[in-house]
């Protein structure tokens, strides 16, 4: 039986059992995880060491209509708009800074940045988008409502996550799955790093930017 004290340990291995996984190559991570994403109604929350833009196919119902049979992109921070607006919550979590396309991007969207200003939580609790940086953090992980975990070698990156082309994207495994217990580790530590509950002990924390346990923003 697992204790509290257990879980708040970032160093464990679990007893061996069965679990129900898929395993995504390549081109697979944009069809599983970016369609998961898509497709998410509570909340999504994603690790990642580097965080690029990530363009994605247009399927709106109106882009469609104007392409014809043309593909047509977008930004996947536009996607997380659309997300928000439909009261999702989104969490990106990662190490180096945003690259400077995907500053440029989200500069494009106010509704985004209006979650990312230097307020205290309490003074913003209709916050939904929301990003904080740890230089630990290696972890790639995304979950999905709480249902959907992708746990690989996959960074936020279109090479990552099988957007660029054949020829082009990274060679990534990784594995899918909806078990619970595995659910519960994966936002546990994803939880405890968020909101700063290790910056305490920090052998870095000198050499840390901005220690999330003193984060407001």
């Amino acid at each position: 039986m697992r204790t509290e004290r257990d879980d708040a340990r970032l160093d464990f291995v679990r007893p061996a059992r069965p679990v129900t996984l898929s395993l995504v190559c390549g081109r697979g991570h944009y069809d599983t995880v970016i369609g998961a994403v898509r497709g998410a109604r509570l909340g999504v929350w994603i690790a990642t060491a580097n965080l690029k833009e990530l363009m994605v196919e247009d399927d709106r119902w109106s882009s469609r209509r104007r392409r014809g049979r043309q593909a047509a992109y977008r930004s996947m921070i536009g996607v997380f708009s659309d997300l928000v607006a439909s009261r999702v919550e989104i969490r990106l979590l990662h190490a180096a800074p945003p690259s400077r396309a995907f500053r440029e991007e989200l500069g494009r969207h106010p509704e985004l940045l209006a979650g990312l200003r230097r307020k205290a939580p309490a003074l913003r609790p209709n916050a939904l988008f929301e990003m904080r940086a740890c230089p630990r953090v290696h972890l790639k992980a995304v979950v999905v409502d709480g249902r959907f975990l992708y746990l690989g070698s996959a960074n936020w990156t279109g090479a990552g996550l099988g957007a660029k082309g054949t020829g082009r994207r990274n060679f990534e495994l990784g594995l899918v799955t909806d078990d619970t217990l595995l659910l519960d580790d994966v936002r546990e530590l994803f939880d405890r790093i968020w909101r700063g509950a290790e910056c305490g002990a920090c052998k870095l924390r000198a050499e840390c930017p901005g220690p999330l346990d003193r984060v407001t923003a």
